[in-house]
């Protein structure tokens, strides 16, 4: 794996997830309790022994930078190795941002083509999955194909929302189309079984979305971009080119746990899925696949007569007599007596407040870091180093579904209460 190089794409401006990306770009947002939604390409090349990676972004990456500037110094700790951020960049040559997932690359391709490498595997770094890259490059390989696109088995409904791929007995991919419908979708079933799906799991997932994911030889990426400069995205414009001229295409079947974090309602569900017991969809436990992120050193949580169910939570946190159901914590969570947290995300914070401190704001007429008293918190998420005062309730009461309270510190996006970073919710307040 040591010919290959990694890019991973940051997205655009998240505005899907706001108002997580409010102050981040969208592979910073919080995952977890613990991590951030970029430890998970990252790892995933760690893993599969790809230790030369590209991060491209163009939105608030300062927190970005930071985190994998603290997390993975892959010289020391994993051989001769990189993870640097490229952030989009105004030239003479190029007066504007990042237009697309092939913009952003073809912007970049005069360092790309620097590295002596044979292929380059395109990453999206916002997705929750675990893949073994090495497997896919070597199906790449072995098919002698010119660019080689991660399937992923999907039902009808789901397969609306993708790009769709056709393909023959042997995985040559035929026919690609953006997000089709109707008998246009139909059109585009193939039979999954022959790809090792059950007779079942087939009949109900006939259809191969297109994962965002790619591993191009060299050769073949640098030919589509340079021959169609007005192509800005591969799903939409450079995969059907590379087809349309006679490129050989392939699919790599991957049926496993995938999940793109795309929306609020997907990001929310995803974290929560996590603490299913005896198996959740996706396990952040396997020490053979780890997930990595930055090291902080924490102390470890401390419990002070909590009640605490199918729940998980980060270290350093600090829970008094609360109840909590179903919740994830990030890390220094503090969560003060007779609190009820249930169904909500809560990110914890980035730094400590002593109790003198704390004494001192109340004082003041402030609200200290975390969870107040008496508060009840159902369906909701609470972003990094929020306040949220006393006898506070937020549980949506009037099930709005969307709502922009800005000026309060809050949104709602699909009927989830998102209290914003940094944000403070005053005593008895009702959301």
């Amino acid at each position: 794996m040591k010919r290959v190089l990694a890019i991973i794409l940051g997205g655009g401006a998240g505005t899907r997830l706001y108002p997580l990306t409010k102050m981040r770009a969208k592979p910073a947002v919080p995952l977890a309790g613990k991590y951030r939604l970029i430890d998970i390409p990252i790892s995933n090349c760690i893993n599969s022994n790809i230790n030369k990676m590209y991060v491209l972004t163009q939105f608030n990456s300062a927190s970005l930078n930071r985190h994998l500037g603290q997390s993975y110094n892959l010289s020391a700790a994993f051989g001769q190795g990189f993870v640097e951020v490229l952030a989009a960049q105004q030239t003479p040559e190029s007066p504007s941002w990042f237009e697309g997932t092939a913009d952003a690359v073809r912007k970049y391709q005069w360092l790309f083509q620097e590295w002596d490498v044979d292929e380059y595997l395109i990453l999206s770094g916002d997705q929750l999955y675990r893949m073994d890259y090495s497997l896919f490059v070597e199906h790449h390989r072995r098919s002698g194909a010119d660019l080689t696109v991660a399937a992923l088995p999907v039902d009808a409904e789901q397969a609306e929302g993708f790009g769709l791929m056709r393909t023959d007995s042997d995985g040559n991919i035929q026919e690609f189309r953006e997000k089709p419908k109707g008998e246009s979708l139909k059109a585009m079933a193939v039979d999954t079984s022959r790809f090792g799906l059950s007779a079942e799991s087939a009949k109900n997932k006939p259809y191969l979305a297109s994962m965002g994911i790619y591993v191009f030889s060299r050769a073949t990426l640098f030919d589509l971009l340079h021959k169609n400069p007005s192509h800005k995205d591969f799903g939409k414009e450079v995969i059907p080119e590379a087809l349309a001229r006679g490129d050989r295409l392939q699919s790599y079947v991957f049926d496993e746990y995938w999940e793109d974090i795309g929306t609020i309602g997907a990001f929310y569900e995803a974290n929560l899925a996590l603490t299913q017991q005896p198996n959740p969809p996706f396990s952040f436990y396997d020490e053979k696949f780890p997930i990595y992120t930055r090291p902080r050193y924490l102390p470890p949580t401390k419990l002070v007569d909590a009640q605490i169910t199918e729940s998980i939570i980060g270290e350093g946190s600090i829970l008094k007599s609360c109840s909590i159901h179903h919740c994830v914590l990030g890390v220094r969570s503090r969560v003060e007596s007779d609190v009820v947290l249930q169904d909500s995300l809560v990110m914890g914070s980035d730094f400590y407040e002593s109790s003198e401190e704390r004494t001192l704001l109340r004082q003041g007429g402030g609200i200290p870091l975390g969870v107040g008293e008496g508060t009840t918190v159902k369906g909701a998420i609470l972003d990094k180093n929020t306040r949220i005062g006393n006898n506070v309730t937020i549980v949506n009461k009037d099930h709005v579904e969307e709502a922009d309270r800005a000026d309060e510190g809050f949104y709602i996006r699909n009927g989830i209460v998102v209290v914003v970073k940094n944000a403070t919710i005053s005593d008895g307040t009702v959301i």
